[in-house]
Parts: structure tokens; C-alpha cells; sequence
């Protein structure tokens, strides 16, 4: 099955490789829409004491409800005019932020300022319009703590509370995905050069984990931020990606994507430096690899899956997304992309610059060295015999 699959591949390199880049460039446009933020009540099962508590909050009263943000003021002066009660300075400061705050189309309720007992400090509760998790929240609490806001409210203004925390986690963790994953792909560019001493195959295998990485969490959103097909697979609310998941993705999908690279493309190599043309190349790592690789995709996959049958959905939307990504990269990119982009590149895919060929160390994992190793110690073996023959035949005086 393998050498068949090879063969249709190799006979139709550019068409395969169109149909199956667009495939994954349909499945990743979602991706461009990630919302991330940390699961709360509201993504528990609905059978739950806190699911159903959640739900008759925001049914009685409003979504914000459940996560209310913890707003601190300090006036910038040290009280000024103060009366019996303390510092007069901090509740203006306070009643003013409150009153500028209530008027916010995103914000449902603020509650009255409560001061310190040295008075130089107020508290207030803002209830926000939208769900804890919500982007809309988010962004509350990132617009309360803008510079201007608190300029123009004379007053040091602090936003904190669990909700503020979750947003500024989430946060965090989005801005490390970029770096983090660039990181990733160009240490294994790095390292794959010196595995198959090529710069077209390392680049090709970047891109492809790429595709992969982009299509499995297109593939999330479109299920579990935008509920597609949300009722089969158990979601009942959807909404933002817990913003462990991208990371916690790339790093596992990262590990298999290469160990199948690896995997299919060794023999590829192999069958290159001893002797067969770029296509036979491609045919013949199917015939020793295909099933290794296939057999290994699907015992991840179907162990990533497993994951589905859980109530929390945090952990399907995890297991649903290595399975998705991991599907993607074995079949589509791995064993459908590269074979595709081999057979078109032809023998450039193993083209590397004479600067880099003397920078990078030869690992030689086909074992090329060796084999010129044994044909010399061959050759030489059978130049002793012929010269021992001939003295063999000289006249001994």
C-alpha cells in the first residue's frame, strides 16, 4: 500500500501537493480567529454544582457576575482637606473613577467605594457586562488599566481580582507562543541540516509542522470557540481555548512531526547517496517507512481521542487537538506534502552550499562512510591477492 501511494505521489507531485496544501489552508483559516483565556465554571460539565450555580447567576443577574474585578484607588495627593472620617482626597479620587467607570458600555454595576482605615485607599467591585472569560473582559480590564484612564482620573488605578489575573495569564501566554514557537522550528531547521545535509529538506519539514500546528488549531476554534459540530463531540458552551493548549500542542505535535520526518525521510536519503534517482528515492522510503509511520500516527491519535470521552473539557479540547494535528501532520503533511515536494525538487532537495557542507558536521546516518570504508578495504584486498599471485609466479633465484 505504501509503494502504491508513493508512486501515484511521485506521478503527480504537483497536483498532490496543491490539493493538499489547500486542504490544510482551508482547515487553518479558523486559526486566525484564537481567543485564549483559563477555563472557569462556565466550561464544567452542566451536570455540576458549580455549572449550574454559574448558570443561575448569570441567568438571575448577568454573566459578570461570576467574576466581578477588584479596582483600587489611591489619590495622588496625601488626602488633602481631611474630616473625621480620614482622607477625603481618596474617596473623590474613588467616586470619580467610579462614576467613569459606571458609564462604560462593558461594565454592568460598580459598587460603592469602600476606603481604608487610614483613608488614603478605596475598593471597588466592578461587575463587568460579559462572561469572566470573555475577550470583551479582557479587554475591560486592559482599557481600566490604560495610562490615560488613570491620568485623567487625577488617581493611581489598579485593577486585580481572580478574573483580572486569568486575563493576564492568558495574556502572557499568548505573547510567548510567537517566540516559543520560532524557537522550536528553528532549532530543528538547525539540527535537520546536519541530519540530511540539505537546506531545502529542513526548510520543507519547518513549513510542514507549521501547516500542521496552524490546522489543529483551526480545527479547535472551529469546534470549540465557534461550536461546530460542538453537539457530537460534548461542548455545550463554547468559548475562548484555555491558553495552555497552544503551547502545550506545539511542543508534542513538534516531537512526532520530526520523529516521522525523521522516520520517512532517512530512507529517502539513504536510497539517494547509494545511487537511485530522487523519485525511486520517494518510492523506496515508502516501501520501508510508510507502515512504521502510519502504524505510529495511529496509536497517537487514537490515544489523544480518548481524551473526548471526558467530562472536562478542558481535557477534550486537548485531546482533540494533538489527535486533529497529529492526523493532519502524519497523513497530509508527512506522507502526502513531503513526498510531493521531493519528487518536484528532484535532486536540488539535496543541495547544500560548499561553506555549509564544511560548517556542519557530517553525522552520516545512512552510513555512507561506512560503505566507502568497505568497498576500499575490498579493493585493496584484491589488489594483495593479484600482487601475491604475481610474486607468486616470479622465479626465485
Amino acid at each position: 500500500m505504501g509503494v502504491r501511494w508513493g508512486r501515484f505521489v511521485v506521478r503527480r507531485p504537483l497536483a498532490v501537493l496543491l490539493g493538499g496544501a489547500a486542504l490544510l489552508g482551508v482547515v487553518a483559516l479558523p486559526a486566525a480567529s484564537l481567543e485564549m483565556g483559563l477555563p472557569g465554571d462556565d466550561s464544567k460539565p452542566v451536570s455540576t454544582t458549580q455549572r449550574r450555580a454559574y448558570d443561575l447567576i448569570a441567568d438571575g443577574f448577568g454573566p459578570g457576575y461570576n467574576g466581578p474585578l477588584t479596582v483600587v484607588v489611591q489619590a495622588d495627593d496625601d488626602g488633602g482637606d481631611s474630616d473625621s472620617d480620614g482622607g477625603t482626597g481618596a474617596a473623590r479620587a474613588a467616586e470619580e473613577v467610579a462614576g467613569r467607570i459606571d458609564g462604560r458600555d462593558d461594565v454592568s454595576a460598580v459598587g460603592p467605594p469602600r476606603l481604608s482605615t487610614s483613608g488614603d485607599t478605596a475598593v471597588l467591585n466592578v461587575v463587568p457586562a460579559a462572561s469572566p472569560g470573555s475577550t470583551e473582559t479582557a479587554d475591560l480590564v486592559h482599557a481600566l488599566r490604560d495610562p490615560e484612564f488613570e491620568r485623567a482620573s487625577d488617581a493611581k488605578v489598579l485593577v486585580t481580582g481572580t478574573t483580572a489575573m486569568n486575563a493576564d495569564v492568558s495574556q502572557k501566554l499568548s505573547d510567548a507562543l510567537p517566540p516559543y514557537l520560532a524557537l522550536v522550528v528553528g532549532l530543528a531547521f538547525l539540527l535537520l541540516i546536519a541530519v540530511f545535509r540539505s537546506l531545502l529538506v529542513p526548510l520543507k519539514a519547518a513549513l510542514g509542522f507549521l501547516l500542521s500546528v496552524l490546522a489543529g488549531l483551526g480545527a479547535v476554534v472551529a469546534v470549540f470557540q465557534w461550536g461546530w459540530l460542538g453537539s457530537a463531540l460534548g461542548v455545550t458552551e463554547p468559548g475562548p481555548i484555555v491558553s495552555i493548549m497552544p503551547i502545550f500542542m506545539v511542543g508534542v505535535v513538534f516531537g512526532l512531526a520530526m520523529d516521522y520526518e525523521v522516520f520517512l525521510v532517512t530512507r529517502m536519503r539513504e536510497a539517494y547517496v547509494h545511487g537511485r534517482s530522487p523519485k525511486e528515492s520517494v518510492v523506496s522510503g515508502f516501501e520501508h517507512s510508510a507502515r512504521v509511520v502510519t502504524a505510529a500516527a495511529v496509536v497517537m491519535v487514537s490515544v489523544f481521542a480518548a481524551f473526548l470521552g471526558s467530562e472536562e473539557q478542558i481535557l477534550r479540547t486537548i485531546g482533540f487537538g494533538l489527535a486533529a494535528a497529529v492526523l493532519f501532520d502524519a497523513f497530509v503533511v508527512r506522507m502526502t506534502l513531503v513526498p510531493a515536494v521531493l519528487a518536484l525538487l528532484g535532486r536540488s532537495a539535496w543541495w547544500l552550499p560548499r561553506r555549509l557542507e564544511r560548517l556542519v558536521p557530517d553525522l552520516d546516518i545512512e552510513g555512507e562512510r561506512l560503505e566507502r570504508g568497505a568497498h576500499g578495504g575490498d579493493d585493496a584486498a584484491s589488489d594483495g591477492e593479484s600482487v601475491g599471485a604475481a610474486a607468486g609466479r616470479l622465479p626465485v633465484n
